[in-house]
């Protein structure tokens, strides 16, 4: 079976800036980053496989776009932790135009939610 990828994935570059401080820490992100686009969320929005890894943010007001927080992320470098690594992805899909924006990467020791005025400056009204 071939799997249909996203027609678009594009980085904010507010997450390209948390990725860059993050790979310092963890060496295989980038790869694992990959992984989790191209299976979690194809397995999630074109597959429609729930794994209850993946929220999706309420409460942000009149978005464009809806705006999801993955909870679960596989991290080759934390071996030992599956998917209960603490990585946090924060991202947006749209549906029509099959792309997804990847907002805000970040551990939940360095932070404990989202930023939401990120979001907002670029989903809000």
């Amino acid at each position: 079976m071939t799997r249909m990828k996203f027609r678009e994935v594009v980085r904010l570059p507010e997450f390209d800036r948390d990725m860059k401080k993050l790979v310092r820490r963890y060496e295989t992100l980038e790869e694992d980053l990959t992984r989790f686009v191209n299976i979690q969320l194809f397995l999630y929005h074109k597959a429609g496989k729930e794994n209850r890894g993946i929220v999706r943010i309420d409460q942000l007001g009149a978005t464009m776009k809806p705006v999801f927080k993955a909870k679960k992320f596989a991290c080759l470098s934390m071996k030992g932790k599956g998917v209960r690594t603490g990585i946090r992805v924060v991202y947006a899909y749209d549906d029509p135009d099959d792309k997804v924006e990847l907002i805000e990467i970040y551990h939940k020791s360095d932070q404990p939610v989202e930023d939401r005025k990120r979001i907002a400056n670029y989903y809000g009204e």
